[in-house]
Formats: C-alpha cells, sequence, structure tokens
C-alpha cells in the first residue's frame, strides 16, 4: 500500500500500482501548470465516503510506495485517468482497462 500527502496534512492509502498510475497522470497536469480537482473512495474503515482534494502546482504532494520495485504502467489505464482528469469533475479513479500497452519501467527489466 501506498500513501499520496497533500499539503502534509492529508493523506490517502492507495495500492503501489494504483499510486503509480494516479502519479504519472497527476505530474502531467501540474507540469502543464493546470489546476483540477482529485476524487477517490474512502476506505470503508474511514467512513466509505469519499474525499476530494485541489491539486495546484503550489500544493505539495508527497507519494510514498511500500514495495521495493517499480510496478508497470498501464498506457491505456493512464490515458483513461487522464480523460477523467481533463473533465469537469477532475481526476477519479476508474478500473484498469485490459493491459494491451504496458510501458516498462527500465530499471525493473532484467
Amino acid at each position: 500500500m501506498g500513501k499520496l500527502t497533500y499539503n502534509s496534512t492529508l493523506s490517502a492509502d492507495f495500492d503501489d500500482r494504483v499510486l503509480a498510475h494516479i502519479q504519472v497522470v497527476i505530474g502531467a497536469k501540474l507540469r502543464r501548470g493546470e489546476c483540477f480537482y482529485f476524487t477517490w473512495r474512502d476506505d470503508p474503515q474511514g467512513g466509505d465516503g469519499r474525499s476530494t482534494i485541489w491539486l495546484h502546482p503550489a500544493i505539495p504532494l508527497t507519494y510514498k510506495y511500500f514495495g521495493g520495485r517499480s510496478p508497470s504502467l498501464n498506457r491505456e489505464w493512464i490515458e483513461a485517468l487522464m480523460l477523467t482528469a481533463n473533465s469537469s469533475g477532475g481526476l477519479q479513479l476508474v478500473p484498469e482497462p485490459h493491459r494491451t500497452a504496458t510501458i516498462v519501467n527500465a530499471k525493473d527489466e532484467p
């Protein structure tokens, strides 16, 4: 389980694989200076609601991964997540599509 920390005050847990995909999408948007919302469902132990944050280049984000290896990335999933991020509702987690196009992290190759 990885952790996204927003503005040093709010933390949310995500699977390392999910977090890696979120990081790519958020990084691409913020690199272009684009502000947007990110909404996710909370863990049932935390009330089973949802949380939304406003992402802006000036607000610090930290990604903490607990696995030792970087997960491979699914290009189609990144594109699906980017479509939500570009909508008026902002970034929302969508199910991972069938993996036909994978970006392999070079440092993980044998």
